[in-house]
């Protein structure tokens, strides 16, 4: 089961490529405490979902990269072709913005569709040299410009066209302090449309990722390189294979590694608004927990603690909601190492953060024809406002 990854923007070619070294690295470690056996299956698996076959000895990343301009994109095939291990195939797609600016709005409503059949014809050419498509893995920035309107017409057009496939979306969460003036309306357009369109949504914030960076990893001027590492380390030992006891590799309906349903009930909703959350959020109730283990001690680690019916929304058991894969088979460098996806309350302020601050802006129509210039209405802001109030709502009361 192969997964294409579609690079957007700079964001999403610069963690793409991270990505890809850290998962080319990791199934050339060492075997750790795994078997022979298990290694080479685990090696098998990794290059099946994420490299086609090679060119000259080398393999290729299945990937296509997508751009405004030419710049990024080349930089990011250079790099690769440079290290020597891996590489992408040439399937890059630019053109210049005309003088748009960085716009959301410009990216979805006139450079997706004015580059829509050259964008797709792309994805079907790393489509048809999979054995068996599993999904798309969408890397894209969440707040950016041009590069997230884009992503959110991509992600539209890959639910339109491979309707049975799993599209999951790595968006990164903008830092607080801002990054652009009008991020707060890139986010929720962003969020929305893909709330739509895509299967899961697999979220990184820019604060937390700094924060490991600074006082878990005692960087002392950290770059976007650095948390592009830290984050691609951290997909890698998700979208990496497990075992079982007996050593046979889990091909998993879904190897993108999201098991259960994402988006919450949106029926039997209380009344829209901001009261629901000044009752206060004392722990993140969740809908769903995934733990990952790997190397050693890894069936000896007490996870009890998972299976505390109190972190779980009423309406499932804990056995429902809590999974655990383990692995001898230990990830990169590391001697032992856990990873968490949580489907819970955590971004539950951050959003509402985020959807207030665009609304307090939206209502005193600050920076709208930004927008409404290249098409996107004040109608869509509100679909918008409408469509996150009920998700802000429903994690409130799960």
């Amino acid at each position: 089961m192969s997964i294409v990854t579609v690079q957007l923007g700079q964001c999403g070619n610069q963690i793409g490529f991270e990505v890809f070294d850290a998962l080319y690295t990791d199934s050339h470690c060492p075997q750790g405490l795994c078997s022979k056996r298990e290694n080479e299956a685990y090696q098998a698996s990794c290059k099946e979902r994420f490299f086609s076959e090679e060119e000259n000895g080398v393999p290729v990343a299945r990937a296509v990269l997508v751009d405004m301009e030419p710049k990024v994109t080349n930089q990011t095939l250079s790099k690769a072709a440079q290290s020597g291990r891996w590489k992408y195939g040439q399937h890059s797609c630019f053109c210049q913005k005309q003088g748009s600016g960085n716009n959301w709005a410009y990216g979805y409503s006139v450079h997706g569709p004015r580059h829509e059949e050259s964008i797709m014809n792309l994805i079907q050419k790393e489509v048809e040299k999979c054995d068996s498509l599993s999904g798309f893995f969408i890397i894209m920035s969440m707040a950016g410009g041009t590069g997230s309107g884009l992503g959110a017409f991509v992600t539209q057009n890959l639910q339109d066209q491979y309707s049975n496939s799993l599209k999951m979306n790595q968006i990164i969460w903008p830092y607080g302090t801002g990054e652009v003036i009008v991020q707060n309306y890139n986010s929720i357009l962003t969020l929305s449309h893909l709330y739509r369109s895509s299967d899961a949504l697999l979220v990184h914030e820019n604060d937390a990722l700094h924060k490991i960076c600074a006082k878990l990893m005692n960087i002392k001027q950290i770059s976007f390189s650095d948390i592009n590492q830290v984050l691609a380390h951290q997909l890698g030992s998700v979208f990496q294979p497990t075992y079982s006891v007996e050593g046979s590799c889990h091909y998993r309906r879904n190897p993108l590694g999201i098991d259960w349903q994402v988006r919450p009930p949106l029926s039997g909703l209380p009344t829209l608004g901001k009261a629901s959350l000044n009752r206060g959020l004392h722990f993140n109730m969740s809908i769903a927990n995934l733990v990952i283990l790997r190397g050693k001690d890894v069936h000896s680690a007490d996870l009890g603690g998972f299976k505390d019916s109190a972190l779980y929304t009423s309406w499932l058991e804990p056995i429902n909601a809590f999974n655990v894969w383990k692995t001898q088979r230990a990830f990169s460098k590391y001697e032992k190492s856990a990873a968490l996806v949580s489907n819970s309350q955590f971004l539950l302020k951050p959003l509402d953060t985020i959807v207030g601050k665009a609304w307090n802006m939206f209502a005193s129509k600050a920076y709208i024809h930004q927008y409404t210039k290249f098409g996107i209405e004040e109608e869509d802001f509100l679909d918008s406002f409408t469509l996150l109030e009920q998700v802000v709502a429903s994690y409130c009361n799960v």
